[in-house]
């Protein structure tokens, strides 16, 4: 195969295998990606923070047995080596009750985002590209989802069932919150299929699911999951505050259920004896924050060449 040298020694881009500009272009993509990141430290503590959660989701219930043990002589036993974070009325260890918990948390998180941008950002995409019927018959679908009330359905749907898995709560959060992605992603729409590379694929007679998932999909990546990450912490909100109001049984250990407990059965707010059994969940809860939102900070300026400094 002949390749074509320009002047300054590169290969043409014209001139090389696809299969090479494409590996080319991943390989700049995440150099970009790294230099963003170094830029400032506090986005790497987000990409760290994140990972922390992540390898706590998926092995810190391995570490702990099933039943956690009880000490009924060290009922909230203050911080110590042993116990960083004290133990709990029933002598728990309130660490591993943080451990155990971030999977429930973290798998409803993940599987929530997913179907919610999943359904908005197909719906959006088919609104806004086809317009005409299938738009007003999407976007009365979304109207009616944004108005369903979530808390009362979620009331009613406590008396029939538990939740004991995450992706069943992932499930019924997910399936309730995708209306403002759908419309999000319709706007985008709108404004994408009047550019020019567009009509060109149009007028290059190229299908509609190519048109959709080859040329508006990619434009809108950046935009989708910066939406995911912000879906997480969302969903992370709702299932934490439902389990602290009681509105869901507890069937599983999570962080909400945490904060119940610590607050209506130990007193937590009046008796500082229980007060880091409530402080845990809650600095667990804002760390997760914390390290999503430097994520999407450093996505924004990764994606929007505006923000990019040279």
């Amino acid at each position: 195969m002949t390749v074509i040298v320009n002047p300054e020694g590169a290969i043409s881009p014209e001139a090389a295998p696809a299969g090479t500009t494409r590996a080319t272009l991943r390989r700049n993509f995440w150099r970009g990606v790294w230099r963003v990141l170094r830029r400032k430290p506090s986005r790497m503590a987000g990409v760290v923070i994140v990972v922390l959660f992540a390898v706590m989701g998926v092995a810190g219930p391995l570490l702990y047995p099933a039943q956690l043990p009880r000490d009924d002589d060290a009922l909230y036993a203050p911080p110590s080596l042993a116990h960083p974070f004290g133990t709990d009325f029933e002598g728990t260890d309130v660490l591993a009750l943080v451990v155990t918990g971030a999977r429930y948390v973290l798998l409803t998180g993940l599987a929530t985002a997913v179907i919610t941008v999943a359904l908005g950002t197909v719906i959006g995409l088919v609104a806004g590209f086809h317009r005409g019927r299938w738009d007003m018959l999407l976007m009365r679908l979304t109207d009616m989802n944004l108005a369903i009330p979530g808390l009362p359905l979620l009331l009613v749907l406590s008396t029939v069932w538990k939740f004991e898995s995450p992706l069943e709560m992932g499930l019924v959060l997910g399936v309730l919150g995708w209306g403002g992605i759908a419309r999000a992603v319709r706007s985008q729409t709108l404004s994408l299929r009047e550019r020019g590379f567009i009509e060109a694929a149009r007028g290059l007679g190229l299908p509609t699911r190519h048109i959709i998932g080859r040329e508006l999909l990619p434009s809108m990546a950046p935009y989708i999951a910066m939406n995911m990450l912000i879906a997480v912490t969302g969903a992370v909100y709702a299932q934490v505050g439902l389990f602290f109001l009681g509105v869901l049984p507890f069937e599983s250990n999570n962080w909400g259920v945490m904060l119940n407990l610590a607050v209506f059965n130990g007193g937590a707010l009046t008796t500082p004896a229980a007060l880091p059994y409530l402080l845990a969940p809650l600095i667990a809860i804002l760390l997760l924050t914390l390290g999503i939102v430097l994520i999407v900070d450093a996505m924004d300026e990764i994606f929007n060449p505006r923000l990019r400094e040279e």
